[in-house]
This record gives structure tokens, C-alpha cells and sequence, in this order.
């Protein structure tokens, strides 16, 4: 059995995507996923598995398709890729809520920071599958727009870790 983080996109992020996560569970227990555990009501769902990191995110995206009749995208990762992704980050001064870590299923195009538009003082960096943001004086204001960015989905680094501590707990 291997115990998987599953980051759902858009769900529950400004009215659009609703799935509350008593449903994610639900869902993911039907999968006969095991010892599953969601955290805030933002698309984030522990669970444990025989199946491969990619077999899981598979079985998960086809059910939130027949849940949400449309497609909803999944990135899943083990508790070691994201406890590595979180120590590479370059922004390890910022306030943990005002960093993100935006994960990718794939490593970013080389040209992932030269395509950033309306950037107003935030800081990127390029990771093995994700990209980093510090967004500095907060994120509220911000109008940054990543393109690279598009197929993934971000978490905060206080998220993250917690995510982490619960991977682990398991």
C-alpha cells in the first residue's frame, strides 16, 4: 500500500467547483481507497493505495468527472516528492501563506517565467514539477498570470506541510 496527497484543481476556489469534501471522502472510499483524510475544503484528500501514483489519479479523475459532469484534474504525489518540493523552495524567508507552490504534472517549459505577465514585485522560481511564487505583499491584489501554470494547481506552504505531516501519519 503507498499513501498518496491528492491536489484536486479548482474546486471550491471563489463559488466555482463545489465538492464538499464529506463527498471527496465518500468518493474515494468507493475507489476503495483506505484511511482517507481531507484538509480544508480546497481539494486536498490523503489516502491510502495498491495502485500507482498515476493508476490512483486516474480511478480519481474519472469519478469527480461523473460527479461534476465535467473534467476535473488531480495531481497526485507521495508525501517524500512534496517534503523535497517544499525544501527546494527559494523563497524559504517568506511568510509561509504568502508563498505558493503551484504543482504541475509534469516539469515546467523553460520558458514558464519569460511568459509571466502583470508581474508587480512577486518572485518565481522554476521547481522539478512545480513553480514557485512569493507573492511578497500578499496575494489579494495580486494580478500575476502564469500560463505555464494553467494545468496545475497551487497550495500554500503552510498546506503543504500540513499535508505532509498527515501523509506521514498515516
Amino acid at each position: 500500500m503507498h499513501t498518496y496527497i491528492a491536489l484536486l484543481r479548482a474546486v471550491n476556489v471563489g463559488g466555482t467547483g463545489k465538492l464538499p469534501m464529506a463527498e471527496l471522502r465518500a468518493m474515494c472510499e468507493a475507489l476503495g481507497f483506505g484511511e482517507v483524510r481531507t484538509y480544508i475544503a480546497s481539494g486536498n484528500v490523503v489516502f491510502r493505495t495498491g495502485l500507482s501514483p498515476a493508476k490512483a489519479k486516474a480511478a480519481l479523475e474519472t469519478a469527480l468527472h461523473a460527479y461534476a459532469g465535467k473534467p476535473v484534474g488531480a495531481i497526485v504525489r507521495t508525501a517524500d516528492e512534496m517534503a523535497r518540493a517544499l525544501a527546494a523552495n527559494p523563497f524559504a524567508q517568506a511568510a509561509p501563506n504568502r508563498a505558493v507552490l503551484i504543482f504541475l504534472d509534469q516539469a515546467p517549459p523553460a520558458d514558464a517565467l519569460a511568459t509571466v505577465r502583470h508581474r508587480k514585485g512577486e518572485e518565481l522560481a522554476l521547481g522539478e514539477r512545480e513553480i514557485y511564487v512569493h507573492y511578497g505583499e500578499g496575494m489579494a491584489d495580486s494580478k500575476l498570470a502564469i500560463p505555464a501554470a494553467k494545468a496545475g494547481t497551487a497550495r500554500n506552504l503552510n498546506t503543504v506541510a500540513k499535508l505532509i505531516a498527515m501523509a506521514r501519519e498515516a
